[in-house]
């Protein structure tokens, strides 16, 4: 009888260690990030327009363009324009989720594109890493093929060159102060050559 408890001790036991293991090689394995667009040469001609809008305007935006392309995913994750750029959600973790939110300083580049900069970070009681959250963020949600999470520099890259929209308009962002609530973005809309 004792041989029996002896044998499933140290089996709990090892098995508690191997998930001890997993979880640390997990927690400090290199993350490797999205390859970053390059800057491409545009040789149509296009007519642009500026627009300005507000944060609770592009909300509605963004979470009508999140719901359309069908982006949520198995796992709901939410995206909201305040002082900052937040995102809200929750990443599995064994048999339980734990919800985080992470808040991004935008900046709009002279591309067009904007990055966000990770400013600050809270997932449940826990101490995680930057750089280990927003990998798990990039593999557990499905995110548009344009927006390049850099975990390692602990960065989003959205690569507003590369969004698809209708009848081939193209958007630039061209300011971006969240905190005065001062957005505007450059439309450009291709014109026929033909004239």
């Amino acid at each position: 009888m004792k041989n029996k408890w002896k044998a499933a001790f140290f089996a709990l036991s090892g098995a508690l260690i191997a998930g001890i293991v997993i979880i640390l090689l997990m927690v400090f394995a290199p993350a490797e990030d999205d390859a970053l667009p390059e800057n491409k040469a545009n040789n149509n001609r296009e007519v642009g327009f500026d627009v300005r809008s507000n944060k609770h305007d592009l909300n509605l935006i963004i979470e009508h363009y999140i719901e359309e392309e069908g982006l949520k995913g198995p796992v709901e994750y939410d995206v909201q324009l305040k002082d900052d750029v937040e995102l809200h959600g929750s990443v599995p973790v064994f048999t339980s989720d734990i919800n985080f939110e992470l808040a991004f300083e935008p900046k709009a580049l002279d591309n067009g594109d904007i990055l966000l900069k990770q400013k600050s970070i809270s997932v449940g009681s826990l101490n995680l890493p930057v750089s280990y959250v927003l990998k798990v963020i990039r593999d557990s949600y499905n995110f548009p093929e344009w927006v390049k999470i850099q975990p390692n520099d602990e960065l989003i890259y959205v690569s507003l060159q590369d969004m698809k929209l209708k009848s081939d308009i193209k958007v630039r962002a061209k300011e971006f102060d969240l905190e005065e609530d001062n957005i505007m973005f450059r439309l450009l809309v291709p014109v026929d050559q033909a004239q």
